[in-house]
């Protein structure tokens, strides 16, 4: 939780900082003594704190999150508990969604949020006893087109078990029709399950599988754009494509579309080709590594 100053809050309500104090002291929650302001024992009940700065003294700070009738509330900001019971799942799938989503993503002091979350109203915060980090979120990120989508595709009562350890695959959402998939349609099976179009797809998929990465085949990007990857490894947010018909002039520009996509929202993307797969096991590991993915 954060905590700001009064007159910091009163900018942030866009009110003068005066007119807050004056609030606060109708309420009982601050009083004057010795020419400054103080905690009434009302005010620490509603989360108000001390706080002391070497050159300014003592000085009064509020949850962000605090609210006074008569006064406009700040935007309400979401926990992954408070986002997860909305879509009726755990807090713990809610932050691999987001990280799915490349949203946030998981580092050494807990989450982090993106660029791209950030551009959703995702603000980071730090714990004020653990240190760790996490992320907060605006109430209408529950009406957000690619984070309801994912609860339209995947029933929550489908809801999967963290696979990391185990290398399973992650339910997929059902790429759109269009001409490629119709051409080739996905009919051979991997050790996980999954129906891939290819055997070089049969490749890879396998090698993730072995590698114990959990990963998806066809994941649509989270973005507004109809395009989606031919593998996900949502621990690292890397996507995987493999291009096998360079020749074809169709496919080639289909190619440079896709890649224009995944520079435009700076994403983690792994290249794979027809080289790349003969000799799989000395190429994929390197191109994991690129992004802190080691496998053995």
């Amino acid at each position: 939780m954060e905590y700001l100053s009064t007159t910091t809050l009163a900018n942030e309500l866009e009110i003068k900082p005066a007119d807050l104090f004056e609030k606060l002291k109708a309420l009982d929650w601050i009083e004057r003594k010795n020419d400054k302001w103080i905690l009434t024992e009302q005010g620490k009940k509603q989360g108000g704190q001390m706080r002391t700065n070497p050159k300014f003294g003592e000085f009064i700070v509020w949850p962000d999150t605090i609210s006074f009738e008569g006064v406009p509330s700040k935007s309400k900001l979401l926990n992954a508990t408070t986002i997860g019971k909305h879509f009726n799942i755990s807090s713990q799938r809610l932050n691999l969604i987001l990280a799915e989503l490349g949203w946030m993503q998981k580092d050494i002091s807990g989450w982090q949020v993106t660029k791209f979350g950030a551009g959703l109203g995702g603000r980071q915060f730090e714990h004020e006893t653990s240190g760790s980090n996490y992320v907060l979120w605006p109430e209408n990120i529950l009406k957000n087109k690619n984070l309801t989508a994912v609860f339209n595709e995947i029933p929550a009562a489908a809801e999967p078990h963290n696979p990391n350890s185990e290398g399973k695959a992650i339910p997929l959402t059902k790429p759109a029709s269009d001409n490629f998939r119709e051409k080739f349609p996905a009919t051979l099976r991997t050790k996980d399950g999954h129906m891939v179009r290819s055997r070089a797809e049969v490749i890879i998929d396998n090698a993730l599988y072995d590698y114990k990465l959990a990963h998806a085949y066809e994941r649509k990007l989270p973005i507004e754009e109809e395009l989606y990857s031919d593998f996900f490894i949502p621990t690292e947010n890397v996507y995987i494509e493999f291009w096998g018909m360079e020749d074809d002039p169709k496919y080639s520009e289909r190619k440079k579309a896709k890649l224009a996509i995944y520079a435009k929202y700076d994403f983690k993307l792994i290249e794979l080709t027809d080289q790349d797969i003969s000799n799989l096991d000395d190429y994929l590991p390197k191109k994991l590594l690129k992004y802190g993915i080691k496998v053995y």
